[in-house]
């Protein structure tokens, strides 16, 4: 009977080693998507609003979507609790 309280206050002990967990920023999940390969994709700014003023190859070319600089990655993952 020993051995089992000792098991079960090992287990007990391990659970809060990984608690408390990470929440995910709900404002950057809305906003980054991660690929197959582990990298971060994000769309591209300034395309919302006032784009009348902006040429049609301005427009065009912030259409797509773009991989996350390898600068800004580490923060977004820790964002993305990933």
């Amino acid at each position: 009977m020993k051995n089992a309280r000792v098991t079960f206050a090992l287990h007990f002990s391990k659970k809060y080693i990984y608690m408390p967990k990470m929440k995910t920023h709900s404002g950057a999940k809305k906003r980054f998507k991660v690929t197959g390969t582990g990298k971060v994709k994000r769309n591209r700014t300034k395309l919302r609003h006032i784009a009348s003023s902006k040429t049609k190859k301005q427009k065009r070319h912030l259409r797509g979507a773009v991989i996350v600089d390898k600068t800004e990655h580490a923060r977004i993952e820790r964002l993305l609790a990933i």
